[in-house]
């Protein structure tokens, strides 16, 4: 590890023994890997050549391209117009290095940071990006952005510009310092002159003012989006860009079912897929492009955090008060039939927030655990402290009801005060029926909700299994109007208040915010605080192990399942820098892979490709 370049001395008026650091990045914990003046990211090729089109698919629909606010459902990738002061690597899940900022300083505190915008750092229509852009975009975030913006910047004091090329951050001495440098660091870059006669909170399909690489291409609301690489882009060259960006058009097509789009793939509407449908993994990659060879199927390596999926419990409703009857809920999945007889044994059970990562939580809390935990005693489940980090129970594989886990949920019911009426379902000494709706909206999952809707109803829960549109089910979660509705996250390496938007208790009830359970928990809420100021890399695995202990006690979900591995598909015109093993935080495909005229050609010749 290098050390960061230029730690210069001066003197503060309230602190004059504190460093004031000039660096061209910064790291959480430590040093950063790349010195200043590095020349590209270790794990691109530098020689990478330019051209070509990369196209994927993604479920369901959109109407906006304003990926920021809350009207209106996002094209995917069209936050790729905008650039922003910090960009990070696949190398480092801790650093940030400057993107549009050239030089960043602060104090070992990291109560303020002074950010120096690049002279060269343009909008698309040639004017400069100035510091009045970025307290612009701050403040347009934080007043009119996705409500989570609030929550995730309240901890900034103040910010001003300095002059056109400097701004500077002041945070709460309190607030999570170790990473709010990078927090604001990573916001994106509006036009300030482009917002003046437009208003940012409306959704729209204007192709907006950006300084990134890609702009718009073309627009199919609801049906695909094209972006196209701009050669003038001014930060190219950059070394943070040097082997990225390769492909001179990003294309998504859309689909309403997984089935249609794996045959769209299959007939060359698209190059690129990651499977995650282990009915057509295990089934259906044996068609004739890839017996011909102009298909690769590959699985590689994963070494993040597993994606964080399941059903996730709408604890603002009065019938999941009682952790006893979620539990039961829970109960009622059984993975290990879903597994063998629907997954092909694709899948191990998820049982940690933080799954298939040195941050799960493992049999009884360590000591350092316990000082955590101790304190927070009183808003805690009991069973934190007396049983092992809690993980769901285990079915047996034949017969999709395991009456035996069944009748352990029917007892936590009635202990719960439901009990079953004459009709066969449960009620509560109201009279009130138990009665769950669960949402989605692919056709795909019917397979794997119908048996836990049975299940749910051998147990006397009235389960309704409703799928609707995308549309529908985005505006439903935005205003948290379901009961049950199934949710992944990717969680980061290095975790901090974005916990603050899924688990906070201040973003419990705030619309559209990423809190879908609904979680307002004191403890949850001290134990994230001690997340994001964690001053080590043991620090913060403790206390997001702390977290991941209370979080599986209280049952706020029923966790589905992950495989350590991607599984992806691509039409063979691509090539990329690395060969069995991607960078270990992300594949990086779009980013660091290029195209290969040579192959494409092939393909087209073969007929393979439209």
């Amino acid at each position: 590890m290098m050390l960061v370049l230029c730690l210069t001395l001066l003197a503060l008026p309230l602190r004059a023994e504190e460093k004031i650091i000039r660096s061209h990045g910064i790291s959480a914990f430590g040093d950063l890997k790349y010195d200043a003046g590095f020349s590209h990211f270790d794990y691109v090729n530098p020689d990478a050549p330019k051209g070509g089109e990369f196209s994927t698919w993604a479920f369901g629909t959109f109407d906006s391209l304003s990926p920021y606010v809350l009207k209106g459902n996002a094209a995917a990738l069209s936050s790729v117009f905008f650039d922003s002061l910090l960009t990070g690597n696949l190398d480092e899940p801790d650093a940030a290095y400057g993107l549009v900022a050239d030089w960043l300083e602060y104090p070992e505190s990291r109560e303020w940071v002074t950010f120096h915008i690049r002279p060269e750092a343009r909008f698309w229509d040639g004017t400069a990006i100035t510091a009045q852009d970025v307290v612009f975009s701050f403040e347009v975030l934080r007043d009119k952005g996705v409500p989570v913006y609030k929550v995730l910047l309240k901890d900034i004091q103040n910010v001003e510009a300095l002059d056109d090329a400097t701004v500077k951050y002041t945070f709460d001495p309190d607030g999570p310092l170790r990473e709010l440098v990078t927090t604001v660091g990573g916001l994106p870059i509006f036009s300030k002159a482009y917002y003046a006669t437009r208003d940012f909170a409306e959704s729209t399909l204007e192709p907006p003012l950006g300084s990134g690489a890609y702009e718009l291409l073309a627009v199919d609301p609801g049906r695909s989006v094209s972006y196209k690489r701009r050669d003038d882009y001014w930060a190219k060259d950059l070394n943070v860009n040097v082997g990225q960006n390769n492909f001179d058009v990003l294309t998504v097509e859309y689909y309403t079912d997984y089935t249609s789009a794996f045959e769209a793939f299959k007939g060359g509407a698209y190059s690129y897929r990651e499977e995650f449908l282990s009915l057509l993994w295990g089934t259906a990659y044996d068609f004739p492009a890839i017996e011909k060879g102009w298909v690769k199927v590959e699985t590689l390596p994963d070494g993040r955090p597993a994606g964080t999926q399941g059903w996730w419990f709408n604890l603002r409703r009065p019938i999941f008060a009682d952790p006893r009857v979620r539990e039961a809920i829970s109960m009622a999945f059984n993975f290990e039939w879903s597994n063998e007889s629907l997954f092909y044994g694709l899948y191990e059970r998820t049982d940690s927030f933080w799954e298939n990562s040195d941050m799960q939580a493992e049999g009884m809390p360590s000591e350092a655990e316990l000082a955590l935990l101790e304190p927070l005693r009183e808003f805690v489940p009991e069973t934190v402290f007396t049983e092992p980090a809690f993980v769901p129970a285990v079915s047996k594989p034949d017969k999709v009801a395991d009456r035996r886990v069944l009748r352990r949920a029917g007892k936590l019911l009635e202990d719960a005060g439901w009990t079953v009426g004459d009709d066969g379902i449960r009620v509560n000494a109201k009279g009130e029926r138990l009665r769950v709706e669960m949402l989605n909206d692919s056709p795909s999952f019917e397979r794997i909700f119908n048996p836990f809707v049975e299940n749910l109803k051998r147990l006397g829960v009235e389960a309704v299994y409703n799928r609707i549109d995308n549309a529908q089910l985005q505006e439903r979660e935005k205003n948290f109007e379901f009961d049950i509705t199934v949710r992944r996250y990717s969680m980061s390496q290095t975790p901090g208040n974005e916990l603050r938007g899924i688990f906070g208790s201040e973003t419990a009830d705030v619309q559209g915010s990423n809190n879908i359970a609904g979680v307002q928990n004191e403890a949850v809420d001290a134990l994230i605080r001690v997340i994001e100021n964690a001053k080590s890399r043991e620090e913060l695995t403790t206390a997001v192990k702390a977290l991941d202990r209370v979080l599986r006690a209280m049952h706020i979900w029923v966790p589905q399942w992950y495989k350590p591995v991607h599984n992806i598909a691509y039409f063979d015109m691509y090539d990329r820098p690395y060969t069995d093993t991607p960078p270990k935080t992300a594949l990086g495909e779009m980013g660091l892979w290029w195209f290969n005229p040579e192959k494409y050609q092939a393909l087209k010749d073969a007929g393979a490709i439209r």
